[in-house]
């Protein structure tokens, strides 16, 4: 038994085909559509940006409250940039009240802040 299809069904299945993979490659490459996973991305790494901006005035005031700053800020200046962030966290001004580790990302923004301080 031999089916008989419509002349227009082989066009017609080849143009949903072109028309779905052409809607999806603009979509994700000029309107800006993203995957969940992409969003959670993103929202998450602006989160984290945003509490370090947030903590980095916290940071660069305890750092600042202590009798000795001015030598340690002249230590923190000669060291190496790379190393900075660890001189941050092992000084304990990026671990804020309350918790027991330094903040993600405070530490390495708060030592940039510091090193454009002019003593």
């Amino acid at each position: 038994m031999n089916v008989q299809r419509p002349t227009w069904l082989k066009p017609g299945m080849w143009g949903v085909i072109v028309g779905a993979a052409g809607t999806m490659i603009i979509g994700f490459s000029w309107l800006g559509w993203t995957l969940g996973t992409t969003a959670e991305r993103v929202a998450q790494e602006r989160m984290e940006v945003a509490v370090a901006s947030a903590l980095t005035p916290i940071c660069v005031e305890n750092f600042l409250e202590q009798s000795d700053a001015t030598v340690k800020l002249t230590g923190l200046k000669a060291i190496d940039s790379w190393k900075q962030t660890e001189f941050v966290e092992q000084g304990g001004w990026a671990t804020m009240p309350g918790s027991t580790t330094p903040a993600r990302g405070v530490a390495s923004a708060c030592a940039e802040a510091l090193v454009k301080i002019k003593a």
